[in-house]
């Protein structure tokens, strides 16, 4: 990965509706050359979603940590989350928690109904969830 996959990664991050024809005016490439760079960023993994992220006024994020009992791999516990509906991101960590979920959802409660399901996955000992009040 060159700086120009880093640049165009850094407006997707931004935008991820941004258009190839202006990424390549703005990290000066064409068309084409960025529609190809973000085909090998997929295929590599290095992109691995698009998404859209609801702001908190518009929905509910939760952030929840995530203690794992040590009888259970980590990877696996961290793949059956991922599944359930409304995990945005999931971050294996370090420390007291094993497990970080990033939940959205369009309010409270189906924020509130996703954790309930994280509760009952197969592994999962302990939880501390925190509301989001506010992102930048």
């Amino acid at each position: 990965m060159d700086e120009k996959d880093k640049q165009i990664i850094k407006i997707l991050k931004d935008d991820a509706r941004a258009g190839y024809g202006d990424i390549g005016s703005k990290v000066g490439l064409s068309e084409g050359a960025v529609r190809k760079r973000i085909k090998t960023l997929t295929d590599e993994s290095v992109i691995r979603k698009f998404t859209v992220k609801i702001g908190v006024a518009e929905g509910a994020q939760a952030i929840t940590l995530l203690a794992t009992n040590p009888a259970y791999p980590t990877q696996e516990v961290s793949k059956k989350i991922q599944a359930t509906p409304n995990v945005e991101t999931i971050y294996e960590v370090t420390g007291e928690y094993d497990i970080v979920a990033v939940i959205s959802g369009m309010n409270v409660t189906e924020v509130n109904e996703c954790i309930e399901k994280i509760r009952r996955v197969e592994g999962i000992m302990k939880t501390n969830t925190m509301i989001v009040l506010r992102s930048w």
